[in-house]
C-alpha cells in the first residue's frame, strides 16, 4: 500500500474506520479518559453499544457511496475502539505510531492486518518520551499543524496527550515542512473549557477554509495566527456550546464534500452556502465520548 496524505481535504482514496462493536461495559469514572465521558456515565446518559454501531455503519455506507476503500479493526472483545484516529497518522507516506495511554495499545495490534500492507521503512515508531495522538497532528500541504501542551503540569493532565517533545520529534521527521505548534486548553473536569485534541477545536476544510474555536487556545496570538492564515472571511467561528457538541470535527472527503453531524445546523447551513456537499449522519451518540467523525476515522490514501 502507498501512503499518501499531504492534507486533511484532497480526495480520500482509502480509510480506517474504528468500530463500536464490543466495547463492554460502561466504564468507571475512574478508567474515564476525558471530562465528557465522565459527566455521562455522572448522568447515566453514557451511549448505548447499540446506537454507535448504528452511527458508525451510516459512515461506512457514505465512504461505500463515494468509492472509498474502508478497513476497520479486529474487533477486541469489551474493548472501545472507536476512535481510530488516537492510535496513528499519516503524514506524507508515513505511518506514525501514536504513543497514546499505555492501556489503548491494543488498539493498535487490531489493525495488524492494514499495517502489514505498508512497507517496514514507512513505519515509524516514535522515542518513548514522545506523546503524541492523532486528533492533535494536522497536515496542511507545506505545514503540519500540531495540538500541544506544555506547562509544567501536563503530567496532572488525562486531557494532555501531546507534548512538546513529539513536536519537535516530527518536525526532524519532515524538515521540508513547517511544523507549528498550537497551545490547547486543558480542563480534566470541564468539558466546555477542554480542547482534548486540536481537531476539537479546529480543522481546515476545502482549499482556504476553517472551522475555529477561539477558546480552545491557550494563547490568543496563536489562534489569531490561524485566523489571518486562512482569513477570517474564510473561517467558521463555533460557539463554546457548538465546540462541546464537536462542531469541528467533522470529516472531509473531498475539498467539495464533507461528512457532518444531522444536527449540526448552523455549520451545515454554512458549508452549503459555501457550496460544499454535505452528507449529514448521525453521531450525537458517539460525541459523548468527547469525539465525532475525525477522531474515528484515519485516513491512508489521498489523491
Amino acid at each position: 500500500m502507498k501512503l499518501n496524505i499531504q492534507n486533511e481535504t484532497s480526495r480520500l482514496r482509502s480509510v480506517i474506520l474504528g468500530t463500536a462493536e464490543s466495547i463492554g461495559s460502561i466504564p468507571s469514572i475512574d478508567e474515564a479518559y476525558d471530562p465528557k465521558s465522565i459527566l455521562h456515565i455522572k448522568a447515566g446518559t453514557y451511549p448505548k453499544e447499540s446506537d454507535m454501531i448504528k452511527e458508525m455503519d451510516a459512515v461506512a455506507e457514505i465512504f461505500e457511496k463515494y468509492d472509498v476503500t474502508v478497513y476497520r479493526p479486529e474487533v477486541i472483545k469489551d474493548y472501545n475502539q472507536i476512535f481510530s484516529r488516537d492510535i496513528a497518522f499519516v503524514i506524507d507516506d508515513k505511518f506514525i505510531k501514536a504513543n497514546i495511554l499505555p492501556d489503548r495499545e491494543r488498539e493498535y495490534e487490531a489493525i495488524h492486518h492494514v499495517i502489514e500492507k505498508i512497507g517496514d521503512e514507512n513505519i515509524i515508531i516514535l522515542p518513548e518520551e514522545c506523546h503524541v495522538e492523532g486528533g492533535d497532528v494536522m497536515p496542511w500541504n507545506d505545514f503540519v499543524f500540531i495540538g500541544t501542551y506544555s506547562g509544567e503540569d501536563y503530567s496532572d493532565y488525562i486531557t494532555a496527550r501531546t507534548n512538546m517533545d513529539a513536536v519537535i520529534a516530527i518536525q526532524e521527521l519532515f524538515p521540508h515542512k513547517t511544523v507549528k505548534a498550537f497551545e490547547l486548553r486543558k480542563s480534566n473536569t470541564d468539558p466546555k473549557e477542554n480542547a482534548l485534541h486540536l481537531d476539537c477545536c479546529f480543522q481546515p476544510i476545502g482549499k482556504d477554509k476553517a472551522i475555529l474555536h477561539k477558546n480552545g487556545f491557550l494563547i490568543e496570538r496563536e489562534y489569531e495566527w490561524l485566523l489571518n492564515f486562512f482569513g477570517k472571511e474564510n473561517v467558521f467561528e463555533i460557539t463554546k456550546e457548538e465546540m462541546y457538541s464537536m462542531n469541528s470535527n467533522i470529516f472531509s472527503i473531498s475539498e467539495d464534500v464533507i461528512i457532518s453531524e444531522k444536527n449540526f445546523t448552523r455549520l451545515n447551513t454554512w458549508l452549503r452556502e459555501n457550496g460544499f456537499t454535505v452528507e449529514e449522519v448521525p453521531y450525537a451518540e458517539i460525541a459523548k465520548q468527547e469525539g465525532l467523525l475525525r477522531c474515528s476515522t484515519l485516513p491512508l490514501i489521498r489523491e
